[in-house]
């Protein structure tokens, strides 16, 4: 199945590393033209040296109001990937408020706050448009050490939903990807000790850890017009390990 994006603008937060990263270049690949969004410049500036073509803008995500002074400029967008987020990981009694907060400001209030400069603008333009949300396994199964996170990306799918009900009249589509473990340096956060490993890869039944090609693959066909009819899903990129 060939996707192409071709005169499609498409914003990526999260955009300097990670699978964030490579959703940028797959898209350029696919004739997008990206507005990639990150906190760090420095890593914005290294893309740009690898896609010349897209357009970078560097803005910390936790504060609301630099967000919209920075991202309400954007305009005749059609597609937004909510892909910045962050891993607080502890036992439940060494959770701190800092954790919480953080954790929800940028996993949660930013994708509302960033969702409705760009739904704003498709619904003005009456132009439709599609939002996927990077969310995780970890938003429908409890994870050891994983308390706020697992809230943030529950929260997530839920506002998710929410949004393709109330969007979903003016042609706005929904969706989330809930991926499994997958090996960025957020992942090796939680994952890099081989006996914890193994205890995840062993609830798969594929047996593995995701490739971020396959959260990718999964995005841009959320996005594209090959998937029109879905909306207010939740989708594993997970080999199985829900099923189980």
């Amino acid at each position: 199945m060939e996707i192409s994006f071709s005169g499609k603008r498409i914003v990526v937060t999260g955009a300097g590393q990670g699978i964030g990263r490579d959703i940028v270049k797959k898209l350029v690949e696919c004739k997008a033209k990206v507005i990639a969004v990150s906190r760090t410049k420095s890593y914005l500036e290294t893309l740009k040296q690898e896609c010349p073509d897209i357009e970078i803008i560097a803005v910390d995500l936790q504060n609301w109001n630099a967000t919209r002074e920075a991202l309400s400029k954007l305009k005749n967008i059609d597609g937004l990937v909510n892909n910045a987020a962050i891993a607080m990981l502890r036992g439940f009694f060494d959770i701190t408020e800092h954790d919480v907060d953080l954790s929800f400001d940028v996993n949660v209030k930013s994708v509302i706050n960033v969702s409705q400069i760009i739904a704003a603008d498709m619904v003005a333009r009456k132009s439709g448009g599609a939002i996927v949300n990077i969310s995780s396994q970890a938003a429908l199964a409890a994870l050891r050490d994983h308390t706020v996170y697992c809230g943030t990306k529950g929260a997530l799918d839920s506002i998710a939903r929410c949004m393709a009900l109330e969007l979903g009249p003016h042609n706005i589509r929904v969706n989330c990807v809930n991926p499994t473990v997958i090996m960025t340096e957020m992942g090796k956060l939680g994952w890099s000790d081989p006996a914890k490993a193994q205890s995840m890869i062993s609830k798969i039944p594929l047996g593995r850890f995701g490739e971020v090609d396959e959260v990718v693959n999964a995005v841009l066909f959320l996005l594209s017009d090959k998937s029109s009819m879905i909306n207010g899903v939740s989708l594993p990129v997970d080999g199985g390990f829900l099923a189980t």
